[in-house]
């Protein structure tokens, strides 16, 4: 679907029953919709004079049929001869935060689950370190956390071009530290994130008991503090249930406003699966609606992977949307997420990540402390999301026998018993594999 194209085909629609036929094939015959960017739509035609006239007389007209299809405000953008080629270049020399334009306030559907959270970025967003300074939204994966990050970046932006706002997530920002100690740039490190004025950081959980990585993030979330710069932190518990985390940064956490997000409730989940549709350009029936919203519950992200299946599966199909044509297009969405399994290959992965360990070296015979915990949690979390017996996870890793394999899962399970961080790290690294799937 050229989505645009489809857009202002329905607008021209809706523009019929208050505009008379020769004036919109007078104004509107050659004119070519650009894109679709935000909440702005832009248009083009190929005179300056169309360009003046739709400007003058036809724009509100335009706006009424955008608010008509999204109920919400769209600024609309005519361009004339010429003016084209010179849009594209200037969007893309103006890009901020590339591939995040939609996550703004105005795309985020606020229900009973998100209400609060959503009123405290928005807050935030307005007045950038007088409200809630630091803001913490935490929640389960997929609800929206990500989505608030970004629209307080965009809003700040766009009232305060000259901010320097950086965004980083917690994993990002410890393997940024690693190479600058590596390559001697710890002072260029320091000074990217020491002085920005908003201070963005995606899933800080992942920073908990990296001791380096903590000590940093002291320091600069002292400095930027003190120079009353506004940051938001998102992650997926509260501050006092991260076990690894240093007491002295929990407590700072704590500081400002600590604000959760819940699963969406069946009236929010229907709200967003509308929304997103005719983003898409899809008008789905209400019996539609109500079959996803009743069968898909548990996130945003898992919501808008339905839309897309459904719009992909209409497009390639050729068929109507109706419960039974939903049902066959999104019918392994609605098994248990227990049934799909992780490969050992992405378990590894994920775990070699998380310690900073090279992948060969975790599957070979290093035997650092750090080393031999890794491997031995890849294969105790081989063993409980796979279905591979004990001699096929040794292949994994340089053929080690079966007794091996079983000794590593044993010790495992005994550390995650006495030990809550051990149990935090499988936590975290369970959140990551399963990330994967979403």
């Amino acid at each position: 679907m050229n989505l645009p194209a489809d857009l202002w085909a329905k607008v021209l629609s809706l523009m019929e029953g208050e505009m008379t036929a020769t004036a919109i094939n007078t104004w509107f015959d050659d004119a070519t919709p650009v894109a679709l960017e935000s909440n702005r739509f832009v248009l083009h035609t190929p005179t300056n004079f169309k360009r003046d006239i739709i400007n003058s007389r036809y724009i509100p007209n335009i706006q009424k049929a955008l608010h008509e299809l999204f109920s919400s405000d769209f600024e609309v953008v005519v361009l004339g001869e010429g003016e084209l080629e010179g849009y594209g270049k200037k969007k893309n020399d103006d890009l901020f935060l590339p591939g995040t334009e939609e996550y703004t306030f105005e795309r985020f559907v606020v229900g009973a689950s998100n209400k609060f959270a959503h009123a405290a970025a928005l807050a935030v967003a307005e007045q950038p370190a007088q409200t809630y300074n630091p803001l913490f939204i935490y929640g389960e994966s997929g609800l929206g956390k990500t989505h608030l990050l970004y629209a307080i970046a965009h809003k700040i932006h766009q009232s305060h071009p000259d901010f320097r706002i950086v965004y980083i997530k917690g994993d990002s920002f410890t393997n940024e530290l690693i190479q600058a100690i590596r390559e001697g740039r710890n002072p260029e490190f320091r000074e990217k994130y020491r002085s920005a004025d908003v201070f963005l950081m995606d899933d800080v959980q992942f920073i908990a008991g990296r001791e380096s990585t903590q000590e940093e993030m002291f320091h600069t979330f002292n400095t930027l503090y003190e120079a009353k710069r506004q940051i938001v932190f998102t992650a997926d518990r509260p501050p006092k249930e991260m076990l690894r985390l240093d007491d002295r940064l929990r407590t700072r956490f704590e500081w400002g406003l600590p604000v959760d997000i819940q699963p969406p409730d069946y009236e929010t989940r229907v709200a967003i699966i509308k929304t997103k549709a005719i983003r898409r350009g899809m008008n789905l029936p209400d019996p539609v609606l109500q079959y996803i919203a009743e069968n898909i519950t548990s996130n945003v992200r898992q919501i808008e992977g339905t839309v897309n299946k459904i719009l992909a599966f209409q497009e390639l199909m050729g068929e109507s949307v109706d419960v039974d044509t939903v049902t066959r297009a999104v019918r392994d969405m609605f098994k248990d997420k227990a049934e799909f399994l992780p490969s050992p290959e992405i378990i590894i992965d994920e775990v070699s990540k998380f310690y900073n360990i090279d992948e060969e070296a975790l599957r070979g015979q290093g035997r650092t402390k750090d080393t031999a915990l890794a491997r031995q949690i890849a294969m105790y979390q081989i063993r409980r999301m796979t279905n591979l017996s004990l001699k096929e996870i040794g292949k994994e890793f340089d053929n080690r026998d079966h007794t091996t394999v079983m000794h590593s899962i044993d010790r495992i399970e005994k550390l995650t018993k006495q030990s809550p961080e051990i149990a935090e790290v499988i936590k975290d690294i369970n959140a990551n594999i399963n990330a994967r799937y979403e």
